[in-house]
């Protein structure tokens, strides 16, 4: 860098003395505070030197802000397309538990919550088809969000061990991961700032 400053004040230097007749012509434009240059003898060669801060240069990716702007409004859509259904897992979530805490029979705590999984089933089953494996994704992460247990913990506590492992290997291979948890101070900072524009009639 230092090499590069010296050619550069040489050259300014050359393009001043050669100007030297014109200067006199017009001394109402020399500044009043004229700077003087160390010199500094660099392989037997006395050569003018300043010393200029320091600077950083960062690069970033290269990525269009129109591309930006198409992944935040896709981003917008998806979540507003299923954070309605985090918000019903969560409702129904409080309701079975409330009706299971009346029961009392394990063959009947069963039995209900085979007609509660057929009924909400029924119910939102073309919804839940219709999603894409990102919208699915992000209803992994909402559901995690507002009940506080994640996707795999819940199958395991109200179906079992066995059929949480089953539909964990099913998620997995299409990419999806139930025991994602949701981080709203971190990777998913986007999403909640997201939300709560929704939530507060925003978006």
């Amino acid at each position: 860098m230092r090499t590069g400053v010296a050619i550069f004040l040489i050259l300014i230097t050359v393009k001043v003395s050669g100007q030297t007749d014109s200067l006199r012509l017009r001394n109402d434009t020399i500044p009043e505070r004229v700077y003087l240059l160390q010199t500094v003898e660099r392989d037997g060669v006395s050569l003018p030197e300043i010393q200029i801060k320091e600077v950083t240069v960062a690069g970033t990716r290269a990525t269009s802000r129109k591309s930006v702007i198409r992944k935040y409004d896709r981003l917008i859509y998806n979540l507003k397309r299923v954070y309605p259904y985090s918000m019903i897992v969560s409702v129904k979530l409080d309701r079975v538990n409330e009706d299971m805490s009346a029961i009392t029979g394990e063959k009947e705590r069963r039995q209900y919550l085979k007609e509660f999984e057929k009924d909400v089933f029924r119910e939102y089953e073309d919804d839940i088809r219709n999603m894409t494996i990102t919208q699915g994704r992000l209803l992994i992460k909402l559901i995690d969000r507002e009940t506080q247990n994640t996707s795999y913990d819940l199958i395991k506590q109200y179906r079992g061990g066995l059929s949480a492992a089953f539909w964990q290997g099913i998620a997995r291979i299409f990419g999806t991961n139930l025991k994602e948890e949701y981080d709203p101070y971190g990777t998913d900072f986007m999403i909640e700032l997201i939300i709560q524009d929704i939530e507060a009639g925003r978006l």
